[in-house]
């Protein structure tokens, strides 16, 4: 029997239920979390990553073996194992990487199934590797509250798997209805070949050669074999290796460091360069970010993801997108399931799939971002809201159509990452597509959208920000050029006269909201709408490994709230209030929309085009505001109105000349440390 033929569960209508079943968690492990597979979908817009496991391969084998439908949920296990106490007998399959199985003290086989007696123990010992994880899938699969569609825990946001973190001791999970499973073991030549040094099979783009890196920096990223470095986990595998060269300066008004890019969605298994440091996103990774992505590894290999461990060898291979391995297919597309990979090369595009032009003349680039997503991406690299209302524009007329296939509808600052089932949507259809809607949708000029005035709460300079601060110099580096105090810094790259002015210039300004999900959980990435208030700094580089919940910076153009804690990269102004409620209504909705039909009230607060207006606390006013917001006691002020295109772009022509004046003091200034940094080395720094 090969793993092709173990069906999911199919249980007839006259199968009688069988009494309930639990499982005790004796010994949690270093690191345990319920996941179910696909994980959560539909939420990426507004920060929410799908999570699920790591390495889907071990996992769905564990439950196609058991007779469980795939996706069941079962737990992923780091490094080390749980013990678990079973009321009724149980059959279970643990897969993944190689570890020490025993039951009530007997040595039991992975990737077996094993029947563990009522009141039996089932013990999963370290991880002896290679590999980073194993699985424990148990026949029904545990039965758990879904959180947004899913009961995949994710630690970051505090939601999924009962309690939003890793298992603890004594905590208990009903199992749901089972049968006897189907095969007595997964078959050896269908497991995933776990090894020290692993090959992922890429595709070019979303942000390739020659327009970001030089095509020396391309042939080095494929001709390397990189080294993951021990700072890794689930949002993300940091790698070891060679620093590109670039092919440009800087990132304009998107950074001072040539990686830094106007916001754009993200794709799992994306190299993201955070500055000159090469990241694996991963399935706890973020959605929308500032960073250039010049390969994306394929659905079928990103379970590689899942067991890279520290010190582990990595080689990118391109490949062509169209032969891609099915993420589908476990036992017909084995070749997915090798750690070597086999290529004739890649699509030798740099990810561009097709260039068009729009009724109005605005250049419109088709970008790959592996083999199951588009990013469509209108003119050029510059801070334009025309193209943020063109973006609006094809989000919404793709909302409206429900088009079968898609999966994900994601708005950056000038793109709209769309994400497909490639079974369901080949690429191809969808580039025709896009196409012929390209034709439909209306003149920019024409956006007119909801947008409240919303009122939040600023404590600058805060001293959550400050520590952060402090951690970064002490952890990562300390001879930044925005250390010590990020706020000086944004004074000197914008050319203002003191740190007043830039307290004056951020409370003066009004943020208009440009994309959710920067980072992570309806977090905001917001632009001034009057251009006169848009300050310019660049990302950290390397990145922060720590930042407080809901701390505000600025980045490029642009300003954002991180969401919850996490790593991080904007120059800090101070701290506000939570922009993601754990308190709010299930959800139930299509993907990508900023609504869902059901009414219930959103875990977001705020909306695409809202617009942002800062008043100041203290740090202590905040603290106060912050409990009371986790309570539920506390309204946030929203004035309605609407955006309209065509009045900001009236206002852009009434105030050209002071504008002008303040571009050209910031763009001197701007010119200015680049400089120095060129003198001190600072762009090949990190």
């Amino acid at each position: 029997m090969t793993v092709a033929d173990l069906p999911g569960v199919r249980l007839p209508a006259s199968s009688p239920r069988p009494p309930r079943k639990t499982v005790e968690v004796v010994r949690p492990g270093m690191l345990t979390t319920v996941q179910d597979w696909p994980g959560r979908t539909g939420y990426w817009h507004v920060g929410v990553p799908p999570s699920g496991p790591m390495d889907d391969v071990s996992f769905r084998l564990g439950n196609r073996v058991l007779g469980n439908a795939e996706g069941a949920a079962g737990l992923e296990c780091t490094l080390a194992g749980p013990a678990l106490r079973f009321s009724a007998a149980t059959w279970v399959c643990v897969t993944g990487a190689p570890t020490t199985v025993t039951v009530d003290g007997v040595r039991a086989a992975p990737w077996r199934t094993i029947r563990v007696p009522a009141g039996g123990v089932l013990d999963v010992g370290a991880v002896r590797g290679p590999g980073m994880r194993c699985y424990v899938l148990l026949a029904g699969g545990l039965q758990l509250p879904e959180y947004l569609g899913s009961a995949a825990t994710f630690p970051l946001g505090r939601f999924g798997g009962g309690t939003g973190a890793a298992l603890r001791a004594g905590e208990m999970f009903a199992l749901g209805p089972s049968r006897d499973p189907v095969a007595t073991a997964v078959p050896a030549d269908v497991q995933p070949v776990l090894a020290g040094r692993w090959e992922l099979a890429v595709t070019e783009g979303p942000h390739g050669a020659p327009e970001f890196l030089t095509r020396a920096d391309f042939d080095t990223l494929v001709g390397t074999d990189y080294t993951v470095h021990f700072n890794s986990d689930r949002t993300g595998v940091r790698l070891i290796g060679p620093r590109p060269g670039w092919a440009r300066a800087d990132g304009g008004e998107a950074g001072l460091h040539p990686s830094n890019i106007h916001d754009a969605p993200y794709s799992v298994g994306a190299l993201n360069l955070t500055g000159d440091t090469p990241i694996l996103l991963g399935p706890d990774g973020p959605s929308l970010g500032g960073f250039v992505c010049p390969v994306t590894v394929v659905a079928a290999e990103r379970w590689k993801l899942g067991q890279l461990t520290p010190g582990d060898a990595v080689r990118f291979v391109p490949i062509r997108g169209e032969r891609a391995a099915s993420v589908r297919d476990l036992g017909v597309g084995r070749r997915a399931c090798w750690t070597t990979v086999l290529s004739d090369g890649g699509d030798g595009d740099d990810g561009i799939l097709r260039h068009a032009e729009s009724d109005d003349g605005t250049r419109v680039t088709y970008r790959r971002a592996a083999d199951d997503a588009v990013l469509v991406e209108y003119g050029s690299m510059t801070l334009n809201l025309a193209l943020r209302a063109r973006v609006h524009a094809l989000h919404q007329h793709l909302l409206a159509a429900g088009v079968r296939g898609v999966t994900e509808l994601t708005p950056g600052i000038r793109s709209l990452q769309i994400r497909v089932d490639p079974h369901v949507l080949p690429v191809p259809v969808l580039l025709d597509l896009l196409a012929e809607v390209e034709r439909q949708l209306p003149a920019a000029d024409r956006l007119v959208v909801p947008s409240r005035t919303v009122h939040l709460p600023l404590s600058w300079d805060d001293p959550a920000t400050r520590e952060a601060i402090t951690r970064y110099m002490r952890g990562v580096r300390a001879d930044a050029p925005w250390c010590p105090w990020n706020i000086e810094f944004i004074r000197r790259v914008n050319g203002l006269p003191s740190v007043a002015d830039v307290y004056d210039t951020v409370f003066g300004a009004e943020y208009l909201v440009l994309g959710l999900g920067d980072v992570y959980l309806g977090a905001p990435v917001a632009t001034p709408t009057d251009p006169r208030h848009r300050l310019v700094t660049t990302k950290y580089n390397p990145a922060r490994t720590w930042t407080p919940q809901n701390a505000v910076g600025i980045g490029g153009a642009y300003l954002c709230v991180y969401g919850m804690e996490g790593p991080g990269g904007y120059q800090f102004v101070g701290r506000t209030t939570q922009v993601w409620n754990h308190r709010a209504g299930p959800l139930a909705g299509r993907p990508g929309a900023d609504r869902h039909p059901s009414g219930d009230e959103t875990p977001w607060l705020l909306r695409y085009f809202d617009r942002i207006r800062w008043y100041p606390v203290t740090a202590d006013e905040l603290l106060d505001l912050r409990a009371d917001f986790a309570a539920g006691t506390v309204a946030v002020r929203a004035d309605d109105g609407e955006f309209r295109l065509a009045d900001h772009r009236r206002f852009l022509i009434d105030n050209a000349e002071s504008i002008a004046e303040f571009r050209a003091t910031q763009t001197a200034a701007f010119a200015a440390e680049r400089d120095s940094w060129r003198r001190t080395g600072e762009l090949s720094a990190g």
